[in-house]
């Protein structure tokens, strides 16, 4: 879809939460800049606040190509800044900490994480057989170094193959990371 197109789509959705309480918009795994900035323009439409969560390749990459840092800056460029902020999800943390490492100013704009249990790409998920949980007490550890590196990282949750373990130990993790720095 163009950005247009986006915001045509999605913009009857958005409308519908800003004609309810809802406090904001999110939009999660978002492949390539086009979809994002649409929603985002209907986002804005409906003064509405909007997170844009992008998914990453094992590469560090979006699937379109685009590298993390590329997506927020013109995201931001065609609409003047409008996301609250952007996140992270479907994507493990070992496929995209070294674009967090020795990073500049755009990573202010990264405020949450939602990853997968699983180190497969996703291709490999596709057509995978089985759920691959990964280890949850791992991930957690992985996400205390994803906030040590990044601070701004507080709106945290799974996505792919995560369940109630992979929440408790990412809590658990990062909750020490606060109390001990």
């Amino acid at each position: 879809m163009s950005a247009a197109e986006a915001e045509a789509y999605h913009g009857p959705q958005v409308r519908t939460f800003a004609a309810t309480q809802a406090d904001m918009v999110a939009a999660f795994t978002m492949n390539y800049l086009d979809e994002a900035i649409g929603i985002v323009a209907a986002a804005r439409k409906s003064a509405m606040p909007v997170a844009i969560s992008f998914t990453l390749e094992t590469n560090g990459r979006l699937p379109s190509g685009d590298s993390l840092d590329t997506a927020i800056a013109r995201t931001d460029e065609a609409t003047d800044g409008y996301p609250a902020y952007y996140m992270i999800n479907c994507a493990h943390p070992t496929h995209f900490s070294d674009v967090l490492r020795g990073a500049d100013g755009w990573t202010g704009r990264l405020r949450g994480l939602r990853a997968n249990a699983s180190k497969r790409s996703h291709a490999e998920l596709d057509v995978a057989t089985e759920l691959d949980i990964g280890d949850p007490v791992a991930l957690g550890l992985e996400y205390r170094e994803l906030q040590r590196l990044q601070p701004s990282l507080t709106v945290l949750g799974g996505c792919c193959g995560t369940d109630h373990r992979h929440v408790a130990a990412i809590c658990e993790a990062t909750r020490r990371a606060g109390a001990n720095g």
